[in-house]
C-alpha cells in the first residue's frame, strides 16, 4: 500500500511530482493535533496506495509559507503533483477516509 516518509524543502516538489497520489502533512514537533493525528496517518498509509509526505514546518518552513499554511496540522491532497483538495486541523479517521475517498475514487481524473 502507501508508505509515510518525512520530506524535507528540498525533497517537496520530487515527492509530489513523482507519486499519483500524496497527502503532504504539515506539522511541527510541539504541535498537539499533529502528534494526534499522526498514528491515524500510518493507519491511512497501510490502508490506501498513498504517500504521506510529512513535512516538519519547524526545520522545513518553504513550502508551508508558499501554499500560505498559517495553522497546522495543515493537509494538501495531491494527484500527479497538483492540488486537489485541502483541510485544516486534525480529524478522526472516518472523516479522513471519507475526504481522501471523495477524491480518490472521483471520475474527473
Amino acid at each position: 500500500m502507501g508508505e509515510v516518509r518525512a520530506v524535507s524543502d528540498g525533497e517537496f516538489e520530487t515527492s509530489v511530482n513523482d507519486n499519483e497520489w500524496v497527502l503532504v502533512d504539515f506539522w511541527a514537533p510541539w504541535c498537539g493535533p499533529c502528534k494526534a493525528i499522526a498514528p491515524v496517518l500510518e493507519q491511512v498509509a497501510g490502508e490506501r496506495d498513498i504517500l504521506i509526505a510529512k513535512v516538519d514546518t519547524d526545520t522545513n518552513p518553504a513550502n508551508a509559507a508558499k501554499l500560505g499554511v498559517r495553522g497546522i496540522p495543515a493537509l494538501f491532497l495531491y494527484h500527479n503533483g497538483n492540488i486537489v483538495s485541502k483541510q485544516s486541523g486534525a480529524m478522526a479517521k472516518p472523516k479522513l477516509l471519507k475526504w481522501i475517498d471523495d477524491h480518490m475514487n472521483a471520475d474527473d481524473f
